[in-house]
């Protein structure tokens, strides 16, 4: 099975295949390849529970893509990985301090911190 994350509310299967299959995409050089490889075995670990067989670890496809830093963009901005977290943090904080409330579908998002226009440079 091959998943797509849409939005924070949604997931859309795309594919049905014969082997269940896992694509992470990772902040380049962030993780060491023993990190990555423990990923890959703690991924397939919980595809064989889900899948509820361990007939199926043999068939568990990971893969693990790094993609460049200049690819990444959060909010609109550039990301660079560990180095631009705490100002994404910052962002959200202050984003998550002005809503009232606490909503729970995307419709109450929308109301409770409509979005704000920005210019395009």
């Amino acid at each position: 099975m091959v998943v797509m994350l849409i939005s924070p509310f949604s997931v859309v299967q795309l594919k049905e295949n014969p082997m269940p299959f896992v694509n992470v995409k990772l902040v380049d050089g962030v993780f060491t390849t023993e990190e990555k490889h423990a990923l890959a075995k703690a991924l397939t670990e919980v595809m064989v529970k889900f899948e509820g067989s361990e007939a199926f670890r043999e068939v568990v496809w990971v893969l693990i893509e790094e993609l460049h830093t200049d690819g990444w963009h959060i909010g609109g901005r550039p990301f660079a990985g560990p180095k631009s977290l705490m100002e994404s943090l910052g962002r959200s904080k202050s984003i998550f301090e002005t809503i009232d409330g606490n909503p729970k579908t995307r419709q109450e998002f929308a109301e409770a911190a409509p979005p704000v226009m920005q210019s395009v440079e």
